[in-house]
């Protein structure tokens, strides 16, 4: 008995697990049925460019992604916040159509029927699966479009303000309040620069060629009027804006990351055969010797960094509500296009690789590189650490690479490091110089006293 016990303790029961027959005929669904509408597997092709952004680049910069006053283009369509402007949309629709049919016979049927061969290409632009029949696409095309477009004309031709002119002011209201009241066009200015709030530029060209007066025919391209509209926030020199007549993008915001991209360099750039380092703060950099000035020769563009002979120079850069949008907005872009060049990313990084602290900041502020119209110098620097947090950068493909290594070399240098030490640290500041220059005069001091104090003896010895 107690053999047959034991022998039945130690016996093993072995289990065959069973595959549940419901659950598996789902999972077998969805394999077969799911097609990701979220992102689609288009989203990775180069003519998908207009993203949601990244909840990892949401969560670190709140809100500088979503439309404050204006939805464009499907993604925002229809929030409640954002319904005060809905109604002007339909206002300068009016507006358009009005001098359209007067000047052409064109009617909102033509825009409609001019943009439905577009509609296939247009989806494709947008990263996630648009639900919107095609009567409620191109509408939001075209309500959108003209809106942009008419909102263009009016901030950059004054004289549709003519009060000599009826039609002109049946059209143009000079007392539009989305013109007049000051608050207003500074959120059209950063709105229409939302990696989410765009529609594909290649609509907004057609919605242009279409609704051209005889009298626009001669007149600036579409480029050219946007540039001029959001020049209006970026104060670039005149010449500079008038050199985009023929620049293109794949949107608005890609049109002005674009203007600011030097020419040739457009394309991302080979990667280099060395590694690259990424340099130090601002304090350390000056505390090997380096210097930060502003570039000596006005750039086209703040992406212009150069370092010589110990100098890193750079144009001035203001940081505002605008500026600050647009940064954060095409380092968006460029982390979710895989066709872009980086630059935008680039810069961000190397401003985060400056900045540690607000003393870093008004460094950068007293050598006229930065323009601070943002807040205090605190408030700038936690901006600037933001836009290089968790957003993917290979220096070794990056428009700075060059710069990186040859600042990470003198800055090795030890002789550099050593005499700039001397120098940081005796002559930095008034205070320190003086507490220095005493130091040696008692030096002297007593040194001399010293001297003097032996001095007889070995006279006398002699």
């Amino acid at each position: 008995m107690g053999s047959n016990s034991a022998e039945q303790e130690g016996s093993h029961v072995v289990t065959i697990w069973e595959v549940d027959k419901e659950r598996l005929a789902q999972m077998e669904k969805r394999i077969s049925e799911t097609t990701p509408q979220l992102l689609r597997i288009a989203a990775g092709r180069s003519g998908c460019c207009i993203f949601r952004v990244p909840h990892n680049l949401i969560d670190i910069n709140g809100e500088w992604y979503q439309p404050r006053i204006v939805s464009i283009g499907p993604y925002h369509r229809g929030q409640p916040n954002l319904q005060m402007m809905e109604e002007h949309k339909w206002r300068y629709l009016r507006s358009l159509l009005s001098r359209t049919k007067e000047a052409k016979g064109i009617t909102l049927e033509d825009y409609l029927k001019s943009i439905h061969p577009l509609e296939k290409d247009a989806r494709e632009c947008y990263s996630e699966t648009i639900h919107l029949g095609t009567d409620e696409f191109l509408e939001t095309m075209v309500l959108d479009g003209c809106f942009i477009l008419e909102l263009f004309r009016k901030v950059d031709n004054t004289n549709l303000f003519d009060p000599e002119d009826p039609l002109v002011t049946n059209l143009f209201d000079p007392e539009d309040p989305l013109v007049t009241m000051s608050w207003i066009l500074p959120f059209f200015y950063r709105d229409f620069l939302r990696l989410e709030n765009q529609i594909p530029f290649f609509v907004l060209e057609r919605l242009f060629e279409i609704s051209k007066t005889p009298d626009e025919e001669s007149g600036p391209s579409l480029s050219l009027l946007a540039m001029r509209f959001f020049n209006n926030s970026m104060e670039r020199p005149d010449e500079v804006i008038e050199s985009c007549n023929n620049l293109k993008g794949l949107h608005l915001l890609d049109l002005v990351r674009s203007s600011f991209i030097p020419q040739g360099e457009k394309s991302p750039p080979h990667k280099v055969d060395t590694p690259t380092h990424i340099i130090h703060c601002v304090s350390k950099l000056r505390s090997s010797g380096i210097k930060l000035n502003q570039a000596k020769k006005a750039e086209e563009s703040f992406l212009v960094v150069k370092f010589r002979r110990g100098v890193i120079e750079m144009p001035s850069i203001t940081i505002d509500d605008f500026m600050s949008s647009l940064l954060l907005n095409c380092v968006a872009f460029e982390q979710c296009h895989s066709s872009s060049s980086m630059h935008f990313t680039t810069y961000t990084t190397f401003l985060d690789c400056l900045v540690n602290t607000a003393r870093d900041v008004e460094y950068l502020c007293d050598r006229n590189i930065i323009e601070n119209y943002f807040g205090n110098d605190a408030e700038v620097a936690r901006l600037i650490n933001n836009m290089g947090k968790d957003v993917a950068f290979d220096t070794n493909l990056s428009y700075l690479s060059q710069l990186f290594n040859d600042v990470h070399q003198y800055y090795r240098n030890s002789w550099h490091v050593q005499w700039a030490s001397f120098k940081y640290t005796y002559f930095d500041t008034p205070w320190s110089f003086i507490s220095a220059m005493a130091a040696l005069v008692l030096l002297v001091l007593a040194f001399l006293q010293t001297f003097f104090t032996i001095e007889p003896y070995v006279n006398r010895k002699h």
